[in-house]
């Protein structure tokens, strides 16, 4: 499968809705930091040592044969706008898709798991899956990992485990993130006491594109914040025990709102439906808020027929690279919110098709 495919395919791997927690938990993330030993790390690496990194991950690639449904393409001969669609797509940060010399992204078919070469460290392994599912995306990217490291001498220290750019990657050079859905702890306004709360559990909470952004349409990232002096599993499962507080604290904010005021919450949800099936113009933000309402009312039973992973598809489908990818040309801000506008609209109608 080429990179065209994938760009023109509609969804990705994560996007499907499946796995625990679907209700709240939209996504697991596992990445792994490495860098090869001997080489300055990218930032202040030179073109000859970043093509020596890249060349290297080449050899790798092609000499294992658990890596063949990984494809390799070099950011530099990516448009653009191709780029940006990998970064709504999350298989690249955003800082990859920028000064691309020497930089390289590792996608595998069904898009499950990409490594970006030479972004912040040499390598960065990353795996994404549907719903919690974080001990299985730690072994995928574990398994990536060991193919990699047969042919990549990387960084390592005895005491201080694996070496990375950003001093806390060091140790596990380990990121799992679970992305959250949490509108009714929003509406009751108990998110700035989770977050609080959970900072003091060593975790971090970020954006729906990491840190640095915010959270469009309740939609929340945790991280872990310590790589060192733990093990993945630990990490991982520390956690897995603090979001699961979290999710259980959301699922009960949402039966208290439904008890105290169920008819003020059916007409928020059924106003979020009504105005994405028939409005005409929508703006990225607006839209993300009004589906977050509308995937509460299918998650609570008040919106029928409508399949729930539809925030998962629409929040990348909806995007300016993927709306002007889909029109083969640049849009205007204005044109832009029509196309997004008429997407929505097609897509609800089609997922509540697949529904019945």
């Amino acid at each position: 499968m080429s990179l065209r495919d994938i760009i023109n395919r509609p969804f990705s791997e994560w996007m499907k809705g499946s796995g625990p927690d679907r209700d709240v938990v939209l996504g697991s993330r596992i990445r792994l930091a490495r860098n090869v030993s001997g080489v300055p790390f990218p930032a202040v690496a030179s073109d000859e040592q970043l093509a020596h990194v890249l060349e290297l991950c080449r050899q790798a690639v092609e000499s294992s044969p658990s890596l063949s449904r990984m494809q390799l393409v070099t950011m530099s001969s990516l448009t653009p706008l191709e780029r940006q669609i990998l970064v709504e797509r999350h298989l690249v940060s955003p800082q990859h898709a920028k000064g691309v010399k020497h930089k390289a992204v590792l996608v595998r078919d069904d898009e499950a798991v990409s490594v970006m070469i030479n972004e912040e460290d040499h390598v960065r392994i990353q795996v994404l899956m549907p719903g919690q599912q974080l001990p299985l995306a730690l072994d995928v990217a574990n398994r990536v990992d060991e193919a990699l490291e047969e042919h990549l001498p990387y960084a390592f220290s005895e005491t201080r485990g694996y070496l990375t750019a950003c001093p806390t990657n060091v140790g596990t050079g380990l990121r799992a993130s679970l992305m959250v859905h949490l509108p009714a702890l929003v509406m009751t306004e108990q998110i700035s006491r989770i977050v609080t709360a959970v900072g003091k559990f060593g975790l971090t909470v970020r954006g729906l594109y990491g840190e640095g952004t915010e959270a469009v349409g309740n939609i929340f990232q945790f991280s872990n914040q310590v790589t060192l002096g733990h093990s993945e599993s630990e990490i991982v499962h520390h956690l897995i025990n603090v979001t699961r507080q979290v999710i259980d604290q959301e699922r009960e904010a949402r039966q208290t709102i439904l008890k105290r005021n169920q008819i003020g919450l059916e007409d928020r949800v059924l106003r979020a439906y009504g105005i994405l099936t028939h409005a005409r113009l929508l703006s990225s933000h607006e839209a993300m808020q009004l589906l977050s309402d509308v995937r509460l009312g299918i998650d609570l039973g008040l919106i029928p027929g409508v399949k729930p992973e539809i925030l998962q598809e629409l929040l990348v489908l909806i995007r300016p690279a993927h709306l002007q990818n889909r029109v083969g040309r640049e849009l205007s801000p204005a044109e832009r919110d029509e196309l997004r506008a008429t997407m929505v609209r097609e897509r609800i109608v089609a997922g509540k098709g697949e529904q019945l």
